[in-house]
């Protein structure tokens, strides 16, 4: 049998060695083996920062193993209290994720690119008032645009909280969208600087998103999603973040969008003040029992120290 294993391996290892399947002894010849390094090199941080966007959107599916089922929150009041304690971990995660990691980023990111610390602090602040401001009139479109004479005719206050439910459910996810969009230039840019350096990016993503994306989902939840429906929103927006990693990965660099990035951040930090301030919170303020309210004080506070942690640590 004729033995078509490179000249270096028959004499490392003997010439009655056969390797099979056959090397492709061509391609390892002269400048070949050169040119396959070159594209393996070129095309790592391509399949690793796809990986990585995936993997870090998909974090939003973590929450199935934690939240109950939507028989057991309707039917069971253990389930709804947990919700209410999800609910109340998502207030204080969103605080910790706007006060500890897009605003400090965001003004980071406006101070190296040469503002001053005055133009900085401006830049950040309209752009978070922005944020609150789009989202609170969105929502209110939506609630005037859904109440007809058909809900005037019933129960106007009942109707009106429904449709605040499921506004506010699509509002969380196009913040949720933005932000993975974000995480997806941060991925792969990471990934275009070193590996290393792209798994350690993607690990402190990983740490942050998966108690943020908890409180995504119970939101999800409040807002009338079912919990498969409200799995599928949260793989959506991992496809953002996809889009985002491939942005990057095309223009060749993350630095074009530096200047662009401060707003996105500042933005979507108002987006989730509102959903956490003026959506969330004042319904769980209306608990009446004084265990469930400390109970969701104590998760509220969890979740400020899960972010403050994050931070710290990452």
């Amino acid at each position: 049998m004729q033995n078509s294993s490179p000249e270096w391996l028959e004499s490392a290892m003997g010439s009655s060695v056969v390797v099979w399947p056959p090397w492709p002894t061509e391609w390892l010849q002269g400048n070949h083996m050169d040119t396959l390094t070159v594209l393996a090199t070129e095309y790592q941080p391509w399949i690793c920062s796809i990986i990585a966007a995936l993997a870090v959107g998909l974090a939003g599916i973590v929450p199935l193993l934690l939240i109950p089922t939507d028989h057991e929150m309707k039917t069971n009041s253990g389930g709804r209290n947990l919700l209410q304690l999800l609910l109340s971990f998502a207030v204080g995660g969103l605080l910790g994720d706007v006060f500890l990691h897009l605003l400090p980023e965001a003004w980071s990111m406006a101070l190296e690119g040469g503002a001053d610390t005055h133009e900085a602090f401006i830049q950040v602040g309209l752009c978070v008032l922005a944020g609150i401001f789009v989202f609170i009139i969105v929502e209110m479109m939506a609630t005037h645009s859904d109440s007809g004479p058909q809900n005037n005719n019933n129960n106007n206050k009942g109707g009106s909280g429904t449709t605040k439910k499921e506004v506010t459910g699509y509002l969380n996810l196009i913040a949720n969208g933005i932000d993975n969009f974000t995480h997806g230039l941060a991925v792969a840019g990471s990934f275009m600087v070193s590996y290393k350096t792209g798994l350690l990016t993607t690990g402190a993503i990983l740490i942050h998103e998966v108690p943020h994306e908890i409180g995504d989902f119970a939101i999800l939840l409040k807002s009338g999603f079912s919990r498969w429906e409200a799995t599928k929103a949260q793989i959506y927006t991992a496809g953002i973040g996809l889009m985002g990693a491939l942005f990057t990965l095309f223009i060749g660099t993350s630095e074009v969008l530096g200047g662009v990035q401060v707003y996105i951040l500042a933005f979507t930090a108002g987006g989730f003040l509102n959903i956490a301030l003026v959506t969330v919170l004042p319904e769980l303020l209306q608990e009446d029992r004084p265990a469930q309210s400390c109970a969701q004080l104590l998760c509220l506070l969890f979740g400020c120290l899960t972010m403050a942690s994050v931070a710290v640590l990452c």
